[in-house]
């Protein structure tokens, strides 16, 4: 049976940004897939799991569907198009938000962690595009986001893997546009503020002790808007602030989470 409610799948959604999108979403109206390792049954380091993320998405009275999976699966990701086909008979939008930052020069990070970084930031929303976007070519409609950041082109000297498999994501987005333009559209958010994440408490106790972040809410702003877009805006990277620009995004707030 197909869906009344549009329906989205965001990965990463366990906690941060894609659980704040997720939400948002939610309150736009979509059904929501909430997709990520930490479940449950199998918790991460850092706080936050899909089912708390899904608890949230049924509070703004939508359908919410955790799904535990590893982006860098492509069997996986293959199995989680034909579920959301299966469950909801649609998807309209897709948001490739997981991402990881191992620390390292090129001369000195291990190979298994420079390794990581492409498989869960570039191949994993290739994978993602793959599955979805075919489904969503068939369906006549669908649009994808790829969240990537400034660093693509303001490289910091020990997060190379993060510089260049964000650039990466930006270059695949362009790439995957063409292949599915008119049906599909492929965009990217470009985040260059500093979007509050758990996974930046360590850093906060250890070498960031008093910088303040913005509230992820920004970043449901910019994916809503991305939704509302036509079919023809497509392999359009934006930042946060070009968005804010134009009143897409909520003004500017410093916000910083409690200790």
């Amino acid at each position: 049976m197909v869906s009344q409610s549009k329906v989205a799948v965001v990965t990463g959604a366990s906690r941060g940004i894609g659980a704040c999108v997720a939400v948002d979403l939610a309150a736009a109206g979509y059904d929501v897939v909430c997709v990520a390792r930490s479940s449950d049954g199998s918790p991460g380091r850092l706080p936050g799991t899909i089912e708390d993320t899904v608890v949230r998405v049924v509070e703004q009275g939508q359908r919410g569907l955790p799904i535990a999976l590893d982006v860098r699966d492509e069997t996986a990701v293959h199995d989680l198009a034909t579920k959301v086909q299966r469950e909801y008979g649609r998807c309209d939008l897709v948001v490739n938000n997981a991402a990881v930052a191992p620390p390292g020069t090129t001369a000195d990070i291990a190979l298994k962690h420079w390794q990581l970084a492409f498989d869960v930031n570039v191949h994993g929303p290739m994978y993602v595009t793959r599955h979805f976007g075919a489904w969503m070519r068939e369906q006549g409609d669908g649009r994808i986001i790829n969240v990537s950041s400034s660093a693509s082109i303001n490289p910091e000297v020990n997060w190379a893997s993060y510089t260049v498999t964000k650039a990466a994501l930006e270059a695949l987005t362009v790439s995957c546009a063409a292949e599915l333009a008119p049906t599909v559209a492929v965009n990217c958010i470009r985040l260059e503020l500093n979007v509050y994440s758990e996974g930046y408490e360590a850093r906060l106790r250890e070498d960031l002790p008093s910088i303040e972040f913005e509230h992820p809410v920004v970043m449901g702003d910019a994916v809503r808007w991305f939704a509302g877009q036509p079919l023809t805006m497509t392999g359009a990277i934006k930042t946060i602030a070009e968005l804010r620009e134009i009143g897409v995004v909520r003004p500017r707030t410093q916000w910083l989470p409690k200790a």
